[in-house]
């Protein structure tokens, strides 16, 4: 994978930034200087996005957020790819910089303990350790780590009502329970874990660099994971070493898609699929349509349709 062109950095800081919006111009003006495409977001609470380019101009914008207030010591997880995952650049202001519905956390002193991805099979190994998956329905059915929990959620506004829901359960017959939970690059992580702790629990551990830095890191024969990792650009899954998946991307839900999928009744491109299809109507997938149409035609011609979206991490 060395060997590919385009160099793709995921990446979150939380921080203090007391004016985000004042730091937007000269972030997405020197991405675009560098040809550097994808979405950053802002907010008080720091940084997060994906972003890809030439080995150049990544490094290039990775010194830049190094040099912002409080980022010296900004960490991202690096994959390769054969083109552009993305098609624009983004600089995007937030209240959160992953939405949890709870404003007074503090994830810079609150988080929980970062456990390394080649010690991270020993905790969960651990029989009195409860093992929560922290992303997404639709993620977490194209694989997680061995005896997780899936908690079933929607979006991560949902998880503290969930865990305040099972929190008895968890601690049954008086016991503290040890909890560790894991994302796709560790930012859910930090406000779960952060949650957590502010819920009363003291032991609460988190994978460090989330699922991407453990399938980068451990190798597959000691591995505990199982399927593949949903990503939120193109490349749409990853596999161990983080090569490409096998899945495809609804484009009218982002919900990932297996070649079982594919072959659905309801399943059409750009348009609809499987899981989606009733929570669409006819006139939303007449316009998915033409927009399918559109995009075709651009690449008939060699160009990017400017009606193409991207999802943010």
């Amino acid at each position: 994978m060395t060997d590919l062109p385009i160099r793709i950095a995921a990446l979150y800081h939380f921080t203090r930034f007391d004016d985000p919006a004042a730091l937007k111009p000269g972030l997405l003006a020197y991405a675009e200087e560098n040809g550097v495409r994808g979405t950053l977001l802002l907010a008080n609470e720091g940084i997060n996005g994906t972003i890809a380019g030439s080995d150049n101009g990544i490094e290039a914008v990775l010194d830049y957020i190094r040099k912002l207030p409080g980022c010296a010591d900004l960490d991202w997880k690096e994959s390769r790819a054969e083109e552009l995952p993305f098609h624009r650049t983004k600089v995007r202001l937030k209240r959160e910089i992953v939405t949890m519905g709870q404003p007074d956390l503090d994830p810079v002193d609150g988080a929980g303990t970062y456990v390394d991805p080649q010690d991270w099979n020993a905790l969960i190994s651990d029989p009195d350790t409860i093992l929560i998956d922290t992303r997404n329905d639709y993620e977490v059915a194209i694989g997680t780590f061995e005896g997780a929990i899936d908690p079933a959620t929607k979006s991560f506004r949902e998880f503290p009502e969930w865990f305040r829901a099972r929190r008895e359960e968890f601690e049954a017959e008086g016991r503290k329970p040890k909890i560790a939970m894991f994302c796709t690059g560790g930012i859910r992580c930090e406000k779960s874990t952060a949650f957590v702790k502010s819920e009363g629990l003291d032991e609460v551990y988190h994978l460090k660099g989330g699922i991407l830095k453990y399938l980068e890191e451990v190798p597959q024969e000691e591995s505990r994971w199982e399927g593949e990792c949903f990503v939120f650009d193109e490349r749409v899954s990853v596999k161990h070493g983080l090569d490409v998946g096998s899945h495809s991307l609804c484009r009218a839900c982002r919900r990932p898609l297996n070649e079982a999928d594919l072959a659905h009744e309801h399943y059409e491109e750009g348009v609809s699929c499987h899981q989606c299809h009733g929570e669409r109507s006819d006139e939303q997938r007449a316009r998915y349509r033409e927009r399918q149409r559109q995009e075709q035609l651009a690449a008939a011609r060699g160009a990017e349709h400017i009606g193409r979206k991207e999802k943010d991490g």
